[in-house]
């Protein structure tokens, strides 16, 4: 059994026991969090597509770790103008381990 769900602007797809990585979500370590936003669930041999979204379906996660990715280095400069620009950037996620998907 699979989903394919919908969460900060991103599509994962998801079996129960995966651990995935998504955009930062305000919750707890420890805590379960429901992503209700379920595109596509495939349960063997049935698949239900979403139009845009299956109804009544979600996905129960436990959520691993809050983290901030390795750093992004922009870097942008123009030859001959001395115009250098250079920026750091660490994202914000959450890790999350999928516990069951419900449809």
């Amino acid at each position: 059994m699979y989903a394919v769900v919908e969460t900060g602007g991103k599509q994962y797809r998801v079996t129960p026991g995966d651990k995935f990585r998504v955009e930062k979500l305000e919750a707890e370590l420890g805590a379960t969090v429901e992503l209700d936003r379920v595109l596509l669930v495939a349960d063997g041999e049935q698949v239900t597509v979403g139009a845009p979204l299956v109804e009544n379906a979600k996905v129960v996660c436990t959520v691993l770790e809050q983290d901030r990715a390795k750093k992004v280095i922009a870097f942008r400069y123009k030859p001959k103008k001395n115009v250098r620009v250079k920026r750091g950037h660490r994202q914000y996620f959450t890790n999350l381990r999928v516990e069951r998907i419900e449809a």
